[in-house]
């Protein structure tokens, strides 16, 4: 009687590109369901079906691939603000509207969790999308708002606001407003109410 051996399963050939883009993508999953310490160079080598080496080859280290996955999150981030931007003038709900796009990228989209992950490291040039996407934020509401320079530091001063508000909901929010008995959307409330006294007075 002959056994019949199994193939193994063959690693499909990818460009480096794909292999970049299906690896962060990887790396958002592990950060979601385990949080920073789970998106591991080699975690996320297995979940692709690609060498830990060839990962490396890729991004280099492992803050490198975290680099490359806030720089991810940033560009969604920036796509969902766009529309939000523009509606800043005609409509009463676009506060609201931009406040839970910045929010939402920093909870759900495990913004939030990877910055502080970041931060901690003591390496913050990896925070550098972050960067680069509040200074675009306020160079596009400046724009929207037709406003000249002056406008510039109590806008700045605003996403200020924004980004630190949803930063410190996406890392405590939970808890800490069962222990004030407030509402899930109590935070982003706020937030959206005040954001006009700034952006008024620009």
């Amino acid at each position: 009687m002959s056994i019949i051996k199994a193939d193994k399963p063959r690693r499909r050939r990818r460009t480096p590109e794909e292999a970049r883009l299906e690896a962060i993508a990887s790396a958002r999953r592990l950060l979601l369901s385990g949080g920073p310490d789970a998106m591991t160079l080699s975690a996320v080598a297995a979940d692709i079906g690609v060498s830990h080496a060839n990962l490396i080859h890729h991004f280099g280290s492992a803050a490198e691939l975290q680099s490359a996955l806030m720089g991810s999150m940033v560009a969604d981030l920036n796509e969902a603000l766009t529309a939000a931007i523009a509606r800043l003038r005609t409509d009463e709900g676009a506060p609201l509207e931009l406040v839970n796009a910045v929010f939402d990228a920093f909870a759900k989209g495990g913004a939030g969790r990877l910055a502080a992950w970041i931060a901690m490291s003591g390496d913050l040039s990896h925070l550098e999308p972050v960067r680069s996407a509040v200074q675009d934020l306020v160079e596009a509401i400046c724009e929207k708002m037709g406003d000249g320079g002056h406008a510039r530091e109590r806008i700045g001063s605003a996403v200020l606001f924004i980004a630190l508000s949803a930063f410190g909901e996406s890392l405590i929010g939970p808890p800490l407003r069962s222990m004030l008995e407030q509402p899930d959307d109590s935070a982003r409330k706020v937030v959206a109410y005040l954001l006009p006294s700034f952006l008024d007075r620009a």
